[in-house]
């Protein structure tokens, strides 16, 4: 069996005027000044917490920042903002198609890792129909944030599928990494909020540009030990 476990923000769904919005509140409501959308989107996929103290890095001083209170004020916010048909989190194109496809065959489980909480990322597969294709779902509520292998570790340990047999799918150079320190495979996608420069120098094994190139790079990626195999036999 392979397991093929995919980023949420950024990679399967384009939450970035609700993050960004989320995070102007949260700073706001502190009196703190806001970084810009650029620097806030290099920290999607990192817990709460640790988004809100590598964002503190770049202020004006790092204990001016309340951590724990800045995650509430954001918490608060992105929920508000999910009730507006105005704050939407839409599927990037393609992805629908290639969960659907992924999720039908025999010799496949599927996955999440994010930095969502469970009730976030839960919430959004549920609003697009999509909850009923993931046999494991990771988030920062159950293990260190990214680029800690625990969320991957945890998805292999749930489906008893090894490392060998795991492809990680992201947008940022957290996901990468975080394969990486559990020894498994990465594929990261362009459209994301971090640069394709960042994924290449994180080390992932292959990129993609669009959704439908995914199956054939999870083909690619899997022949490669067998390949290797039968070149030195």
């Amino acid at each position: 069996m392979k397991l093929i476990i995919f980023d949420c923000d950024g990679t399967l769904v384009d939450s970035q005027r609700m993050i960004c919005a989320a995070m102007r509140q949260a700073y706001e409501a502190h009196g703190l000044s806001v970084p810009q959308d650029a620097t806030l989107l290099s920290i999607v996929g990192l817990s709460l917490p640790d988004a809100f103290r590598r964002l503190a890095h770049g202020g004006p001083a790092p204990q001016d920042h309340p951590v724990d209170s800045l995650v509430v004020a954001y918490r608060t916010a992105f929920a508000a903002l999910r009730q507006s048909v105005d704050h939407l989190e839409p599927l990037y194109p393609g992805a629908r198609e290639a969960i659907e496809t992924l999720s039908a065959r025999p010799d496949a489980v599927l996955g999440i890792a994010t930095g969502k909480s469970q009730r976030g990322v839960r919430a959004v597969l549920a609003r697009h129909g999509l909850a009923d294709h993931f046999a494991t779902i990771q988030t920062a509520d159950d293990a260190p944030s990214k680029p800690h292998p625990g969320m991957v570790l945890a998805a292999m340990r749930a489906t008893g599928i090894s490392a060998r047999d795991t492809v990680m799918v992201g947008d940022t150079e957290f996901d990468i990494a975080m394969a990486r320190a559990a020894g498994a495979r990465s594929i990261g996608v362009t459209w994301g909020y971090h640069r394709p420069d960042a994924l290449a120098r994180a080390g992932a094994d292959t990129m993609i540009e669009h959704f439908a190139e995914l199956s054939g790079a999870l083909e690619q990626l899997w022949a490669e030990p067998l390949a290797a195999q039968l070149a030195t036999t």
